[in-house]
């Protein structure tokens, strides 16, 4: 077998108790996910490539409170939606005058397209931060899976202050200055040489799902949707948002799309 395993943001903000962004249950996913690794690791590995996405942020970003200010002049709490209505009605308005118009373009793309509301987050997964770092406990699998001579390919997202960027293929509204938030079809590609795509990572409500999706759509033929096998007990909902969760699984089962266990795809494949 060809098996490429894509690992999600698996970082400490969102899979330590103490993050700045916690998604209940993705401690112990980390450690599932850490224990499948091992088990199909060594020599003879059916794993020939993990992909590991990790996002990647500034503290100046339009999803952080630091980017807007309320008509009094303090910044949105976290988890505050901004929409482009309440902008023009002047509840909301950029903290950089300078930035105003364009970030008024932003909600209106995202709205027009259907994505999520604009969304107000803690700030998280700053670079160079400790909660940007990989899970301790997944990062030990991963150094123990190199130890075959192989290197674990990290996709970077998020450090376009400018637009969210949920998916690892595609930023939410793609800036034509920046080749970052473009689709990347390297790793699409990269994905169409496999047998079977294991599919986890935090969170499941949000950038799995959008990674998935964007994947999805850019694959060549629709065909290799079946490829994917997302591991149900290795991905985990933030908290409010389980029906984003479930729409997801939902809609990608339809189009072909397989689920299983961490322990179901070790028995499967080792």
């Amino acid at each position: 077998m060809n098996i490429h395993l894509v690992i999600v943001d698996p970082q400490r903000d969102f899979c330590d108790p103490h993050g700045a962004l916690f998604v209940p249950g993705a401690d112990e996913d980390m450690k599932r996910l850490a224990r499948l690794i091992e088990r199909l690791g060594g020599p003879s590995s059916p794993i020939v490539d993990i992909h590991v996405t990790m996002d990647s942020h500034q503290k100046v970003d339009i999803s952080h409170p630091i980017w807007w200010r309320d008509a009094a002049g303090k910044p949105p709490a976290p988890f505050t939606l901004i929409t482009g209505e309440a902008v023009r009605a002047g509840q909301w308005t950029t903290y950089q005058p300078s930035l105003f118009e364009r970030s008024l373009a932003y909600l209106d793309a995202l709205e027009a397209q259907g994505r999520y509301p604009h969304c107000i987050w803690p700030e998280h997964c700053l670079i160079g931060s400790e909660g940007h770092a990989v899970d301790p406990t997944l990062f030990a699998a991963l150094q123990g899976w190199s130890e075959r001579f192989a290197t674990i390919d990290y996709v970077t997202k998020g450090s376009n202050p400018f637009t969210e960027h949920f998916s690892a293929v595609k930023a939410e509204v793609i800036d034509p200055e920046d080749p970052s938030t473009h689709i990347n079809m390297g790793l699409v590609s990269t994905l169409e040489q496999a047998d079977v795509v294991l599919f986890a990572g935090e969170a499941l409500s949000h950038c799995v799902a959008n990674t998935g999706r964007d994947i999805a759509d850019a694959f060549s033929d629709p065909r290799y949707i079946q490829k994917i096998m997302l591991l149900t007990d290795a991905s985990s909902n933030v908290t409010g948002f389980d029906q984003l969760g479930d729409a997801f699984v939902r809609d990608m089962r339809a189009r072909g799309m397989k689920v299983s266990t961490c322990k179901d795809a070790i028995d499967q494949f080792r």
